[in-house]
């Protein structure tokens, strides 16, 4: 690890103590506008998803929906609560194709790309002690008057997430600030911001409880995506 792979990694708890969890459960309520434009508006208002992390794979119960969904980097399912499958998509990744921003989603949809961003939001910043992760650290910035430490990370092919290449941004105490990156699936040219907020010591791993994404709207912005983790547990 780089040095400040090594001061993010200790700051979110240590790499001990990440290496004795197996998972990170959370109940959590997922909006914002953007789930608007892609015909999902409440669909993520009540949602209880379990991150592995030790292999890429989410599963996420929509409460009172009846649903599940299970995503791993080559298919995504939906079943029932009782396990009947409902639907299922092989190489979910190519059926985002030809896709614009506001092409609306399906359910599959909907399971690929939050499985992907939750998986990785997560698991960072231990994730990128992995083989195949590049880090390495580019200029710091300044931002809410402090300096944020920036660490640019490749992911491997095999690693399916937003895009390739991201930013991660560390404040003074090691803690992740701000996520910067693009999205593949949703539109390339186009640059995301992810800020993390409201940490919570669990059990020892220290997780952002709150990240927020925000769109331009004239003078002002609206909240493009909001993620409040309200229960978190660590398996």
């Amino acid at each position: 690890m780089n040095d400040l792979l090594a001061t993010a990694v200790a700051a979110h708890g240590g790499l001990d103590r990440w290496n004795r969890i197996r998972s990170i459960r959370v109940d959590a309520a997922i909006t914002g506008a953007f789930w608007q434009v892609k015909g999902k508006a409440d669909a993520l208002r009540d949602v209880r998803f379990e991150v592995d992390t030790t292999q890429e794979r989410l599963t996420m119960d929509f409460v009172g929906q009846n649903r599940r969904s299970v995503f791993q980097p080559d298919r995504v399912v939906l079943r029932q609560a009782d396990g009947t499958v409902v639907d299922a998509r092989d190489e979910p990744e190519r059926s985002f194709d030809g896709h614009q921003f506001e092409t609306p989603w399906d359910d599959l949809h909907l399971a690929y790309f939050t499985g992907e961003a939750l998986w990785t939001y997560v698991n960072t910043p231990f994730l990128f002690t992995w083989p195949g992760f590049v880090c390495k650290e580019i200029a710091p910035i300044e931002a809410d008057g402090e300096t944020w430490r920036r660490l640019h990370v490749t992911f491997p092919d095999h690693i399916k997430s937003h895009t390739r290449k991201q930013v991660f941004c560390f404040g003074p105490d090691g803690l992740l600030r701000r996520h910067d990156f693009t999205i593949d699936i949703v539109d390339p040219g186009t640059e995301s911001q992810l800020y993390a907020a409201d940490y919570r010591d669990i059990d020892g791993i220290i997780v952002p409880a709150t990240r927020r994404a925000y769109a331009p709207m004239g003078d002002d912005r609206i909240v493009l995506v909001a993620i409040d983790m309200a229960d978190i547990t660590v398996c």
